[in-house]
């Protein structure tokens, strides 16, 4: 009989957000429409978009991609002139449109709607609370943690509540809520997620990355700083420190592989961050050779790099097909790599012969990796070598990023010499740290780099981590 293979269940890591607000414009569901739109690559599953006239607040969410969703006759049911979207994949919670974000509540504090983007490191341990104190959860979001904890606030005020709420949790997040007449952006106090600000016809935007301002023809105005709180209404912006300051901590993986190429996260574009990785990777671990090729998409950058550092010929030599939807049904006669051939085909009349360097962004649990090597031996390669653009990955994040358990993740379990003959590679080499941390120009230790490390900069996680190790 026939299977169906899930095409998403790749071997690649997941971001778990995008957030896009907006306010100030008299089309603002459609403009975060098009902002989560740009955003799509940091979640497939669900999608929402909540947005006020001054009175009333409206949403729309639902499962599936952000251009089958908002259909020109669902945008036509959001008037008004703020807006704040969320486009989700899963990594707290389960999959199902109850966890879908906006979360839009009515409580003691007014009307509001909340995006998301990141992990609460001690959300289980505040729900246990919340629940013993008789509070009743209607999803199994981290989220709904924060909205509870703002409505229980002896605050007088929506910023006061916010603020003694977010005080009371520990990890990843950067924040869109909405009000009937106020948007607030707000980003942690170690900045761990990316969050910036940006303006279009004197409306004020926020995103996840600036590549939604691109889209809309809006202008990048700054970064969203590590525990400031934004209040946005029409009267203008007002920024309010919220937090105590803390070391900041971004995301070092932003650069590696979530974030478009295009954009400018933490102040660096991704693309030079990207060629930089593979020009270095380059220099610490040249082979003889004689042709780069990517893994598409994201290995494109880093390869561009590697081939103009070392002079060896760029090539496309793996093509991606980029129309396989979720699911695909296979022949009852099974075929080898089915999954990975329906996204990716070799240029057989280029690989034949050549040895060949295939440059990709991270290996997570390997499988998808030796299913590459094995498609190019397939089309007749000489050689393959593999080059990586970032460390091994040995320990999960918990800040907001879809990790497997660390007894999943390859590095953690073998050597580079290990997973070399796994992935039956002619030989494999990881960039650095070192490297890593000078191609995103990481002078004072800003990023984290726990994925790398083992080393978590937060104190609950590290306890947790140590006394699993001890146990």
């Amino acid at each position: 009989m026939t299977s169906k293979i899930h095409i998403l269940d790749d071997d690649h890591f997941h971001d778990h957000c995008g957030v896009f607000g907006i306010l100030g414009h008299p089309e603002a569901a459609k403009l975060a429409y098009l902002g989560l739109y740009a955003l799509q690559h940091r979640g497939q599953e669900s999608a929402g978009v909540a947005v006020t006239d001054g009175a009333e607040l409206r949403d729309y969410k639902a499962m599936g991609q952000v251009q089958e969703i908002f259909t020109p006759e669902v945008l036509a049911h959001l008037p008004g002139w703020a807006a704040i979207g969320h486009t989700r994949y899963s990594t707290a919670g389960d999959t199902s449109l109850v966890n879908a974000q906006p979360i839009v509540i009515d409580c003691n504090k007014g009307k509001l709607a909340l995006g998301h983007n990141g992990n609460l490191t001690n959300a289980i341990e505040m729900r246990r609370r919340l629940e013993h104190r008789g509070s009743i959860f209607q999803t199994t979001s981290d989220t709904e943690v924060i909205v509870h904890l703002v409505a229980r606030s002896t605050a007088r005020n929506l910023p006061g509540a916010l603020a003694d709420a977010l005080c009371q949790v520990e990890g990843a997040y950067s924040l869109l809520v909405l009000t009937p007449d106020e948007m607030y952006a707000i980003r942690d106090p170690r900045g761990f997620r990316p969050l910036v600000l940006g303006r279009i016809d004197g409306a004020w935007v926020a995103a996840s990355e600036t590549c939604a301002f691109d889209l809309i023809d809006a202008e990048y105005v700054r970064d969203v700083e590590p525990g400031e709180m934004l209040r946005i209404s029409r009267s203008g912006l007002e920024s309010i420190r919220f937090a105590p300051e803390k070391p900041h901590q971004y995301c070092i993986f932003e650069h590696v592989y979530f974030s478009r190429p295009d954009s400018v996260i933490f102040g660096r574009p991704v693309n030079r961050s990207r060629e930089q990785l593979g020009r270095l990777l380059a220099r610490e671990h040249p082979v003889q050779a004689d042709m780069v090729t990517p893994l598409p998409d994201s290995g494109v950058p880093a390869a561009v790099g590697y081939a103009a550092e070392s002079g060896i010929p760029f090539r496309m030599a793996l093509i991606r097909n980029h129309y396989v939807g979720r699911t695909f049904i296979e022949p009852e006669q099974s075929i080898r790599d089915f999954g990975v051939k329906l996204k990716l085909n070799p240029v057989r009349k280029d690989i034949e012969g050549q040895r060949v360097i295939l440059v990709d962004d991270s290996i997570v649990r390997g499988t998808t990796s030796r299913k590459i090597v094995r498609l190019v031996r397939e089309a007749g390669a000489a050689e393959v070598h593999v080059r990586i653009s970032c460390p091994p990955t040995i320990s999960p994040c918990y800040y907001g990023i879809d990790t497997p358990r660390r007894d999943e993740l390859i590095a953690a379990q073998k050597s580079v010499e290990e997973i070399r003959q796994y992935l039956g590679a002619d030989s494999l080499g990881y960039l650095s740290l070192p490297s890593l941390r000078e191609a995103v120009e990481d002078r004072q230790g800003k990023f984290c780099t726990a994925c790398y490390t083992g080393s978590y900069p937060t104190e609950l996680v590290q306890l947790e981590v140590e006394a699993h190790r001890e146990s």
